[in-house]
């Protein structure tokens, strides 16, 4: 089983789902894939920096 991470690039911080998150979101599922990962849950910090703490959802 796997999980994918996703973190917001600094260059790109729109309010929006970010290009950097979408890119991130599609390179991996597609590795998942291709690699007969079974994608069990995908976490994104969108919106937030490494310097904060969140509560992943």
């Amino acid at each position: 089983m796997t999980a994918l991470y996703l973190r917001l690039s600094r260059d790109d911080g729109t309010v929006t789902e970010s290009e950097s998150i979408a890119n991130q979101k599609a390179f991996l599922t597609d590795y998942a894939e291709r690699n007969g990962l079974n994608v069990v849950g995908v976490f994104s910090d969108d919106g937030y920096s490494g310097l904060s703490f969140v509560e992943v959802r």
